[in-house]
């Protein structure tokens, strides 16, 4: 994950704004060693987990000077489709970073004062391409932008075969290509001798619902491509370290002083490397349901001494999916620590490989660390398994990770401290996405493709934020235990699969046994903002007339006191019984309809519960007591976490300053932060 996890991949809030800024710089620093006695497979499986629809063979070779790549490529693609193929879409995603592409267009949009330096430019060519018993086709290869038509973007380009392929049958596609990495941006490039070469390869469009999906490389966009097998052999200078995604099967030194590196994965649908000549390597492992799983930490030397924090985050985390949801099914997972401003390459997830991020003086109190490791791990089921299309419903892959995010963070780490736990201050990730959420929570509805949001920001919010406290509050509606059997029904049935949202959606019902419409429509089909306000308490001391009787006709009402700011009201005497009437009023203030419980607090410390189905815009409950009302609260078990505005979900008669106080709290822990990460920066 991984926007605001890259960026992160988060950000929004003064207090949102002072972390979420450190964890966006934080992404960004760490790299690897060779490890000895790789495993024997790179799965846990004595047979295939997946259909394995294509299957890539690359030899690539590194200039480490020029920053470039010289590869031959081999693709056999399996026609599964159930009809015959005669044109096919491949992605070229190094192409993105050209001043005129898509990706840059768009980045100007949300950010008009962006250029793209010279040494942040990369490119790929295919030099050539022929199709096993059909010829050369380089001339047919042709450039398309399915999405926007802009003839400067060459991040697809498609070539039509002499003859189609049938179902069932086979074809074998022979490239050669050249790319020239940019200096490290948007998660793939270099920074010195550092390298993360992501997206770096021609890659065959996906057969998805009826028809080639294969789009652009967009601004707000990731990745998308059927399982398959890879073999890669990897030439670059010797003393350079190299992780990547499947497992090393063997090594040699060559006579001109370089070394080759093999490397085999297995049902994946993406292949990608780092290499650096100073990494320092710890291995580690994790025994899980399906068999013991060799952990590789390629992390900087300035940065050893946070590699237990890696390494905890890890198999915690770890531990925590493989109970909830299923068994990890490869035999290793490589984590990358990028070197320091290598952030660009810091915070993402790739098959097999994560790369996460820290700094020299990062304090314990601060769980940044943690988290990036997390979120990235989380992302090897949502994103690696389940294989969501990123293009179409990022928020099934970034969304649901967000929502495990917090209850794996909040189960490691507390609820109240599972991100923030320093100076006495503390704060839990679900807090963080939920005031991100707040800021931004109307623009799109969930269910939008990627690159069709209002903004980058749009995209990130809505997409991880609102996805995150929309399953949060689905989980107050059907119960954590439900909801989580509902992700691990979702997962064993579509793992290896592309699912669509309705699966998801489809799933959820099934397990929970009730129709969700009405919470899916506004929450994920619609832009409906959820807020609910106390709007009023009003007591009268009731003095009973003639009759004796209470609320007689003739009875005297004298205002005790609306709320705090209309001040003090006549109290009764010691020993003096008093009656009185008091009114609450709820106010729907968004659109979202929604039930909401409302707790009444009574000045004899006596409580109640009001349930209230939120259809009308506002509510109001009436009682006659011998104590007044003093305090009302909308969600007392804060199980709601959409809504926009809980600061006006409580009233209290009587001002309460600790609030004032914690929030000061707050703003002093900020400051002092701004004021070291500038020393640091400068």
């Amino acid at each position: 994950m991984n926007w605001g996890r890259r960026g992160v991949k988060r950000a929004a809030g003064w207090l949102l704004v002072a972390t979420g800024t450190a964890a966006f710089l934080l992404f960004a620093w760490a790299q690897p060693e060779p490890s000895s006695a790789p495993p024997a497979s790179p799965i846990l499986s004595d047979t295939p987990l997946s259909e394995r629809i294509v299957a890539y063979e690359i030899d690539v070779r590194l200039d480490a000077e020029a920053k470039t790549l010289e590869a031959t490529e081999v693709l056999t693609y399996r026609n599964r489709t159930g009809r015959p193929l005669q044109v096919f879409p491949f992605h070229l995603y190094l192409n993105a970073f050209q001043p005129d592409s898509t990706f840059m267009t768009e980045t100007r949009r949300d950010n008009p004062s962006f250029e793209l330096e010279e040494e942040r430019h990369g490119s790929i060519e295919v030099t050539s391409l022929e199709v096993v018993g059909m010829g050369e086709l380089t001339e047919q290869m042709e450039f398309v932008q399915p999405d926007d038509g802009n003839p400067n973007d060459r991040t697809v380009f498609q070539v039509r075969l002499p003859r189609a392929v049938p179902p069932g049958r086979e074809v074998e596609f022979r490239m050669s290509f050249r790319a020239q990495l940019p200096e490290v941006f948007a998660r793939t490039g270099y920074k010195r001798d550092f390298f993360m070469v992501a997206q770096w390869f021609p890659k065959v469009g996906v057969w998805w619902r009826g028809e080639w999906n294969c789009h652009q490389f967009h601004r707000n966009t990731e990745f998308f491509a059927d399982f398959g097998t890879y073999d890669v052999r990897v030439t670059l200078p010797q003393g350079f370290v190299v992780g990547s995604t499947g497992v090393e099967i063997g090594r040699a030194n060559n006579p001109d002083g370089t070394q080759t590196l093999s490397f085999h994965a297995e049902d994946v649908h993406d292949f990608a490397w780092t290499a650096s000549p100073h990494f320092e390597v710890v291995d580690d492992s994790f025994a899980g349901s399906a068999g013991l799983v060799k952990i590789r930490l390629l992390i900087q030397p300035g940065h050893l001494e946070q590699a237990p924090r890696y390494l905890g985050a890890l198999q915690g985390t770890m531990q925590h999916f493989d109970r909830w949801f299923g068994p990890y099914p490869y035999s290793q997972i490589t984590v990358v620590d990028p070197p320091h401003g290598g952030g660009g390459a810091g915070g993402m997830e790739y098959p097999m490989l994560i790369t996460v991020g820290t700094t020299w003086w990062l304090p314990e109190g601060l769980r940044f660390p943690e988290l990036v490791t997390e979120h990235e791990f989380g992302h090897q089921y949502w994103y690696g398994l389940v294989a969501t299309n990123e293009f179409e419903d990022a928020w099934l892959d970034e969304g649901i990770n967000m929502y495990v995010e917090a209850k794996v963070m909040h189960s490691l780490y507390g609820r109240e401290t599972s991100v923030l736990d320093l100076w006495g201050l503390t704060a839990g990730s679900i807090w963080f996405d939920r005031f991100w959420y707040s800021n931004l929570p109307d623009t799109d509805p969930m269910t939008r493709s990627a690159y069709q949001f209002m903004s980058s920001d749009a995209y990130g919010t809505v997409t991880y934020a609102k996805t995150g406290v929309v399953l949060m509050t689905l989980e107050g509606v059907i119960g954590e235990e439900t909801l989580l059997r509902a992700l691990r029904t979702y997962f064993e049935r579509y793992r290896f699969r592309h699912p669509t949202e309705e699966d998801f959606l489809r799933t959820v019902e099934e397990v929970a046994g009730e129709d969700l419409d009405w919470f899916f429509d506004q929450a994920i089909r619609g832009t409906a903002v959820l807020d609910y306000r106390v709007q009023s308490i009003r007591s009268y001391r009731v003095d009973a007339g003639a009759e004796g009787e209470r609320g007689g006709g003739a009875a005297d009402f004298r205002a005790v006191g609306e709320t705090e700011e209309e001040g003090e009201a006549e109290e009764p005497e010691e020993g003096e019984e008093a009656l009185y009437r008091s009114t609450v009023v709820v106010h729907r203030k968004g659109d979202f309809v929604f039930p909401v419980e409302v707790q009444i607090e009574f000045g004899n410390g006596e409580t109640l519960r009001e349930h209230w189905d939120g259809r009308d815009r506002w509510v109001r409950f009436t009682y006659e007591r011998e104590a007044r009302v003093v305090a009302a609260e909308i969600d007392p078990d804060h199980r709601v976490w959409l809504d926009v505005d809980q600061f006006n979900n409580s009233r209290t008669r009587e001002a309460d300053r600790r609030a004032t106080r914690k929030l000061a709290n707050y703003w002093l822990f900020c400051t002092q932060f701004f004021a070291q990460l500038l020393a640091w920066l400068a």
